[in-house]
């Protein structure tokens, strides 16, 4: 390293077969010397292996390619004594700046090499969200391992499947929970060599077990010059942390991601959303999964943002309250999670005055009206806005936490229309992201100057855009190109040839269409398509969202009907969830009984719906299928019948992944007999 400028030779890689050699002019004090190893293969399987990059000759995807402690490196110049990190203790949210979250991922890195952590070998982080994940991730990093997220829900099987795959060496626990999980397994895990708990006090002494204090001080004999020349020797195109894959449709695959994938979608990205400087941001969903990771741990360390950790029960009812006192400056959450916000403030807008709902009904109206002015271009706000604003809009948004907001986000999975334009009223628009752990984050994204509404926005730039064996209607297989592009499954050889075609491109396997302006919508899974009998392809979300969006009181619609006959449906109604352990309750919501009342309908569990197939209830429901029925495109796409279960879709219940999406497997195996009857006759 040295001061001034630095000149090098990078291959620029292009989609073709070329294998230019591109000069790149860096100036930047000697801290982003590329590092690449030398790679002609686009993937690799090897956990040591590396790969070539999709660089371009200019533009986004020439920029010059660097490693996550080269990022980190940039970020202390600029933002060392802003705060990074934040986590409520005793009632008070206590701060560590950048400069002290990096001094202490050093600290970790070499409490890790003290262990015994091996090049290229896992550390399981296995928890909730805290800076000590954050710590050990980077940590991780730092010594030459890979961070490897585990889920909480994760069985003890599953755990020993991933900390076996990876080659864990150190397992760090958040908890006695999941160290029991992990003492289980742990005679079947060979490389693993101690086990670190960062919550919580040890319930007794074992070898190789250490509280996250005592593991903190063990590196503190390592030379600072030992994990320097580790940290040198790291190249961009090789790989840093493992994201699995949540395995329902057989065993989790191990997504290789780079440096470059993380540092140059971090940077590009930041663009794309028009991120600014120092972001205040709220950490709550699973961080094993590659959303949470990029907004949470990644995109802050880049612009210099606080990361403010929320309480363990977040998703069980205390989100609103972080939100209330963090006041974040944007914030991402799964469908499900902008769901339960509306159905909550939906109740609480069904118990107030009735002037009170008609001012409220008012101001959405100009708050839809004004948002789809804003999407299409126009300037000019429809009248009454600056009173709708004082009067609701702002009042709304502190409720919330989110006076402060420059952009809100979805991801993960499919959001209705309804939940859109809900928020959309209350000049609170709801953007979509779009992209996959095999894409290390986003590949389109939404803004507030540039979306259309159910589209998941435009390609980030440097990416590419590509639709695979398209119908008539333009929709086909999504693919992707970029430097986002992760490096293969680890150890999966075959699985990353089914991903990665022989040019380079990532089949997503998801199905989708570009509009002229180039935004992107994705309207189903293939793996989720329905074949039925009579042999039309028929992607179930739109036909399960239109029955959602017809009927108030259904909490969640999973369409049937593969290799049958005809369309089939199963339906949940919303119910109260118990705030400690996320298990829904028998008793409606309140949104629930007043569509009941309205309907002349005394019902308020689930059960008494149910068990008397309550005839308003029931009929209310079919009406609400006819009406969809009538929209379908063809007789195929009509659902012929439908049965209300007994309780409703949950983590909890396992009907729900880590990001609350839908396990359509799990689902069709659970309720066997009651979908075997829809189809005895």
């Amino acid at each position: 390293m040295h001061n001034g400028k630095s000149v090098f030779c990078a291959r620029a890689l292009l989609s073709g077969p070329s294998d230019e050699l591109t000069s790149v002019t860096l100036d930047h004090g000697g801290l982003l010397e590329p590092r690449l190893e030398p790679a002609s293969s686009f993937w690799t399987t090897d956990r040591d292996g590396a790969v070539r990059l999709r660089m371009d000759a200019t533009g986004p995807a020439a920029d010059p390619p660097i490693t996550v402690h080269q990022m980190f490196q940039r970020n202390i110049k600029r933002f060392g004594g802003r705060p990074a990190l934040a986590q409520k203790k005793d009632g008070v949210w206590e701060t560590i700046t950048h400069l002290e979250y990096h001094q202490q991922c050093r600290a970790a890195a070499k409490s890790f090499l003290k262990l015994g952590l091996e090049r290229y070998h896992g550390v399981g982080i296995l928890g909730f969200n805290s800076p000590e994940w954050f710590i050990a991730d980077v940590g991780a990093i730092m010594a030459g391992g890979f961070a490897v997220g585990i889920y909480t829900t994760n069985s003890p099987e599953a755990c020993q499947y991933v900390a076996g795959d990876s080659n864990a060496n150190i397992l760090v626990v958040e908890n006695p929970r999941q160290l029991d999980k992990i003492l289980q397994i742990q005679h079947q895990l060979p490389h693993l060599k101690a086990i670190v708990q960062y919550h919580d006090e040890l319930k007794e002494k074992r070898p190789n077990l250490y509280t996250w204090k005592e593991f903190i001080q063990l590196g503190k004999d390592v030379p600072d010059s030992q994990l320097d020349d580790i940290i040198a020797s790291q190249k961009a195109n090789q790989c840093c942390t493992l994201i699995y894959t949540s395995g329902t449709t057989g065993q989790p695959k191990g997504v290789m991601l780079s440096h470059d994938n993380v540092t140059w979608l971090v940077k590009q990205g930041c663009k794309a959303l028009d991120v600014v400087d120092q972001e205040v941001l709220i950490s709550y969903l699973p961080l094993s999964h590659v959303a949470a990771q990029f907004t949470d741990l990644w995109l802050p360390i880049f612009n210099g943002g606080t990361t403010y950790f929320a309480d363990p029960d977040a998703l069980k009812g205390s989100l609103i309250t972080t939100l209330r006192e963090v006041r974040p400056t944007a914030f991402i959450g799964v469908p499900r999670v902008w769901e339960k916000i509306q159905e909550q403030m939906e109740a609480l807008c069904a118990k107030s005055s009735l002037i009170q709902r008609k001012v409220a009904a008012w101001a959405k109206s100009v708050g839809l009206q004004a948002s789809y002015n804003r999407m299409n271009g126009i300037s000019s706000m429809p009248w009454g806005y600056t009173l709708a604003d004082i009067l609701v809009f702002r009042r709304v948004h502190a409720a919330l936490g989110l006076d402060r907001y420059t952009r809100c986000y979805s991801g993960a999975a499919p959001i209705t229309r309804d939940t859109l334009e809900f928020f959309m009223s209350l000049n609170l628009p709801v953007m979509e992201l779009y992209g996959m752990s095999e894409s290390a984050g986003p590949h389109t994204v939404a803004v507030p100057s540039a979306f259309r509404i159910m589209s998941t926005g435009k390609e980030i730039p440097g990416c590419r855009t590509q639709i695979c064996r398209p119908e008539e209607d333009g929709t086909g297989e999504v693919c992707f190109w970029g430097r986002h592009v992760f490096m293969g499954y680890l150890n999966m050889e075959e699985k990353t040839k089914e991903a990665l075609d022989e040019e380079g491109w990532l089949h997503t396997g998801d199905l989708g269409k570009l509009d002229q302006d180039g935004y992107l919508f994705i309207t189903g899974r293939i793996k989720d398509l329905i074949f039925t009998a009579g042999g039309e392809n028929i992607p179930p979300i739109p036909i399960e969202d239109a029955i959602k969006e017809e009927l108030p009181i259904i909490s969640s619609a999973m369409l049937i009907g593969d290799k049958m006959k005809f369309l089939s449906m199963l339906l949940t109604l919303k119910c109260k969830v118990d705030a400690d352990t996320g298990e829904p309750k028998d008793e409606l919501t309140s949104e629930a009984v007043v569509f009941c009342q309205q309907l002349g309908s005394s019902a308020t569990r689930v059960s008494e719906v149910v068990s008397s197939r309550d005839p308003a209830i029931y009929t209310a429901i079919q009406e609400g299928v006819d009406r969809v029925n009538r929209r379908a495109t063809s007789n195929a796409q009509r659902v012929q019948k439908w049965s209300i279960l007994g309780k409703d879709f949950s983590l909890f219940g396992g009907e729900l992944g880590p990001t609350l999406k839908l396990k359509r497997p799990f689902v069709l195996k659970m309720y066997e007999e009651e979908i075997e009857n829809f189809y005895k006759d």
